[in-house]
């Protein structure tokens, strides 16, 4: 090879370099290994409850920061696709003779996982194809009519769950006695998650949904069909949302409809907005900031 065909390639080389080394990639890395160690030294109440929340709450707050960062749509029906995961996985897992409502199937856990991924991924397409037309506020109002809709049908339909919610869900018998084998699950998930999110902006589906983001006539004139890119994107973090589900009823043991009503929806926005709706990283952050004010800040003598 000629020392002018080499230089490009020695040019792509540094510059991926820089980009590895970027300082957001450093502490990105730092906290993955930090949160990787944290059981060696951590307290138990930290990692089982206070972490595994944060990281479970941060996956979902992700689906809101990538619709929002690179589609250009605040969603507030995230916190509904992860209770259609984990109503899912309590129908089907718990067992006939349990006393509990829903269909209690007593399917295997992990079968009852594809099953409750498979169906809330199909319901984020079906949301997301009838929202995908409105943008800014409307879709904000539509997507946080789906959570209100989500409650009540839950809610009214007692072979599902009615509003005393589904008891008695177990996790895998991998995580059943080892709350700290679920917390590094998350952790890596969190990771896969993150890095996936990062590399669909990049891709040409990325590339355009961020097109459409900023000029969706434009977008539509050149040929790319706006609406399905973004029911696309909305069904990826439907399905995203949906893994957090999972790990949030097999963490929790049950869930009801008051679990995915207006304040959990309130409360997952809250959790991106302070971490940035701009930023991946900063669900994670946010989710660790909020769980651990609702923990802590209750035993500071701030009020008499």
């Amino acid at each position: 090879m000629s020392p002018t065909g080499a230089a490009p390639g020695r040019a792509q080389s540094r510059r991926t370099l820089r980009r590895l080394l970027s300082a957001r990639n450093v502490v990105v890395a730092a906290a993955t290994a930090l949160a990787l160690l944290l059981p060696l030294f951590g307290s138990n109440f930290f990692v089982e409850f206070v972490m595994t929340r944060t990281m479970i709450l941060g996956i979902a707050a992700a689906t809101i920061v990538f619709l929002a960062a690179y589609g250009g749509m605040v969603s507030l029906a995230q916190y509904l696709l992860a209770g259609v995961a984990g109503f899912m996985v309590g129908n089907a897992v718990v067992a006939q003779d349990a006393w509990s409502k829903g269909l209690k199937l007593g399917w295997n856990p992990w079968v009852a996982v594809l099953f409750a991924l498979a169906v809330t991924t199909a319901v984020a397409f079906v949301l997301g194809a009838l929202a995908s037309r409105t943008t800014g506020i409307y879709f904000l109002m539509i997507t946080l009519t789906y959570a209100v809709i989500g409650y009540y049908v839950f809610g009214s339909i007692t072979p599902l769950s009615g509003f005393g919610g589904i008891t008695g869900i177990d996790p895998p018998g991998l995580f059943e006695d080892h709350p700290q084998r679920m917390y590094l699950a998350l952790v890596v998930l969190s990771v896969l998650v993150y890095v996936a999110f990062r590399v669909l902006a990049v891709t040409p589906f990325g590339l355009a949904l961020q097109g459409i983001r900023d000029d969706p006539v434009r977008m539509a004139s050149l040929g790319f069909n706006v609406s399905l890119h973004r029911t696309l994107a909305f069904t990826l973090a439907g399905f995203t949302a949906g893994l957090a589900g999972v790990f949030n009823v097999w963490w929790n043991g049950q869930i009801d409809p008051t679990s995915i009503s207006i304040g959990p929806t309130l409360d997952l926005l809250i959790v991106a907005v302070i971490g940035g709706t701009l930023s991946l990283e900063g669900a994670w952050l946010g989710a660790f900031v909020f769980v651990a004010a609702n923990n802590y800040l209750r035993n500071l003598p701030l009020v008499d």
